[in-house]
């Protein structure tokens, strides 16, 4: 979000490289233009189960030059939610929020959704609430509106919404970051959750807190939760529209920060695995002393030895990768070749997305930036070693005229490799009443995977749903139907979200997991499938938080393509375990039990939930 640069800089900020007496500078020389910153066991084929009760799949409407339609259902979900907005934006904490999630709460095997709101600054000042929402799947193509029987309407004033199991017993519980905090809901597994911020110890946490994540990083079995935080604002003591030079876009007069104003520290809470967690971010060496604007973070084993490290992505700052030493962390992000982008600049740094695009086993990042910049794509080489090919990967060009928020990579059309989509939407209002270049309402960016490293924009030719200037935010992905078509839910932050769903003419075959650890934490969170189908091998992650503010669903998606089954399935779960299944059937969707691989799946529903 909105960090102002200056026009024409020197870089007077430097850097030390771990293990070394070096001092770099981050760049010897930046110049920047204006850029805003914001800016093995086989199962029986009884195991597996088809998916009943799924909605008649949509048939894609003739397009253009694209394979895959991404097409508008929202009208047919029966889902109404609004979130609230300010007209005219006045203030950071009104353009932030938006995150949504999908949560399978009552562990059904339907992913349900969870959508955040947030008031302004006027309505807050005032003792007014905004109401988020919970919609549960129906099984049909519709959901039901349960949020006053779940008991999650007023969280706080909501920017996002990850999920993890923070008690191991099985059912999810949900995490909503807020402007003045977190807000943790306990499953309490009969449709209905629980704050128990406080007794979980995290009610001392009272920064604004943006895209949190969980992740077990010190292979205990239980998931410790990474906060990142954001500015350092007073609701009595906003500075006013246009009020400094850093209040100022192209000259119009805009809300101000988050340049100009203070950041804040990060948090790690380590679970204690009793119901609470302790801060443990500065022992463990990942408490920002720097104050950076923190927005996303993402739990993964970039190195694969073993052990967790964690990204986190700063607006208009340098990035931070933690590489994960035995429980202390070491930010080696510039000499990894993430902390900035090519040419040494400080980018936005807002929603991030993790995929296997090339198939080289190995995850590269995506991460979204204000207009004007452009989505980094950082191929991962292996080693911590990154390498920014936004440019011969084709998307500089096509994302630098917008405010890139939520992003994936996705499987679109089930070829088996992972396509890219990012939603957008301005910061400012007021750049609708000058002609700059630029509008506050944005399209929706799609980029089909051509297969060699580079991808083909599509936006203007994947439907019309794309084209229709939105303010976005959140992103979520996920199989809603289960019937192997993966749809997309957008959180605007005016007005309704949107949800839609990929399809395609091409009938290719896909398959579905959903894991439960034994010995690994019970959601089995950062366990990593690879899949091999012929010719295609692809490796997927399940992942908490990520996209911008967002949460997707939890199960594992691979398109194969015209292959009817996977040849194999190499699972390594958090706890080291390797297990691998071999020869099953395409389009169906499997459930995986750590040490026993394809279960029915009563077997990995939990029992009841601890209180």
């Amino acid at each position: 979000m909105g960090l102002e640069r200056c026009r024409a800089r020197v870089c007077s900020q430097r850097f030390s490289i771990p293990g070394s007496d070096a001092i770099v500078p981050l760049a010897e020389i930046c110049i920047f233009v204006v850029v805003i910153a914001f800016g093995q066991r086989i199962a029986p084929a009884q195991n597996a189960h088809k998916p009943d009760g799924q909605s008649t799949p949509v048939k894609a409407s003739a397009v253009v030059n694209s394979p895959v339609e991404l097409k508008d259902i929202t009208s047919t979900t029966h889902i109404h939610f609004n979130h609230l907005s300010s007209p005219d934006k006045r203030y950071i904490v009104e353009s932030m929020s938006g995150g949504v999630a999908l949560i399978d709460y009552d562990r059904d095997g339907w992913p349900d959704i969870f959508f955040t709101n947030a008031p302004d600054v006027d309505m807050s000042l005032a003792g007014i609430k905004a109401k988020s929402a919970l919609y549960h799947n129906n099984h049909d193509g519709t959901f039901t509106d349960v949020t006053d029987k779940a008991g999650v309407g007023y969280p706080c004033w909501a920017m996002g919404a990850v999920v993890g199991d923070y008690n191991n017993d099985g059912w999810p519980d949900l995490l909503v970051s807020c402007f003045g905090g977190v807000v943790l809901y306990r499953n309490n597994g009969d449709g209905t959750f629980t704050d128990v911020t406080k007794q979980s110890g995290l009610s001392a946490d009272k920064g604004w807190t943006t895209g949190a994540a969980f992740g077990d990083y010190d292979g205990d079995g239980y998931v410790d939760l990474f906060v990142p935080h954001y500015v350092d604002l007073n609701l009595n003591d906003l500075p006013t529209l246009g009020s400094k030079k850093t209040c100022m876009y192209h000259d119009i007069a805009v809300q101000c920060g988050p340049r100009g104003l203070r950041g804040s520290p990060d948090n790690l809470y380590h679970n204690n695995r009793d119901g609470t967690f302790t801060d443990v971010s500065k022992e463990a060496g990942v408490d920002d002393s720097q104050h950076y604007f923190g927005l996303t973070a993402v739990w993964s084993d970039f190195n694969q030895d073993g052990k967790l490290d964690l990204f986190v992505a700063n607006d208009g700052e340098p990035n931070y990768l933690y590489r994960n030493d035995g429980g202390r962390f070491t930010d080696v992000a510039l000499p990894a070749g993430i902390a900035v982008n090519r040419d040494g600049y400080e980018q936005a740094n807002m929603g991030v997305a993790l995929g296997d695009y090339l198939h080289t086993g190995r995850f590269s990042l995506a991460i979204t930036h204000f207009s004007e910049e452009y989505t980094t794509l950082f191929r991962n080489d292996g080693d911590l070693n990154f390498n920014d090919v936004s440019q011969e990967a084709g998307l500089l060009r096509a994302t630098s005229p917008y405010v890139g928020w939520g992003d994936a990579f996705f499987d679109a059309d089930n070829d088996g490799w992972v396509d890219f989509v990012q939603v957008n939407g301005h910061v400012y209002p007021q750049v609708d009443t000058k002609d700059i270049g630029t509008n506050y309402r944005e399209p929706k960016l799609f980029f089909l995977n051509e297969r060699n490293g580079t991808f083909r924009n599509l936006s203007q030719s994947a439907g019309p749903a794309l084209q229709v200037p939105q303010v976005s935010r959140g992103l979520a992905v996920g199989d809603l139907f289960n019937d192997g078509h993966l749809e997309l839910v957008v959180e605007n932050i005016e007005g309704s979200p949107v949800i839609l769903r990929a399809v395609s003419d091409e009938k290719n075959h896909w398959i579905e997991f959903e894991l439960a650890g034994g010995k690994s934490n019970r959601l089995a969170l950062n366990a990593r499938v690879r899949v091999v189908a012929g010719d295609l091998a692809q490796v997927d992650e399940v992942r908490s938080g990520g996209s911008y503010l967002s949460q997707n669903d939890l199960r594992l998606h691979f398109g194969l393509g015209k292959h009817n089954k996977a040849d194999s399935v190499e699972i390594t779960w958090p706890s080291g375990t390797k297990e691998t299944l071999r020869n099953l059937q395409a389009d169906r969707i499997y459930d995986l039990l750590e040490g026993e691989g394809v279960v029915p799946r009563e077997k990995i529903r939990p029992g009841a939930a601890k209180r």
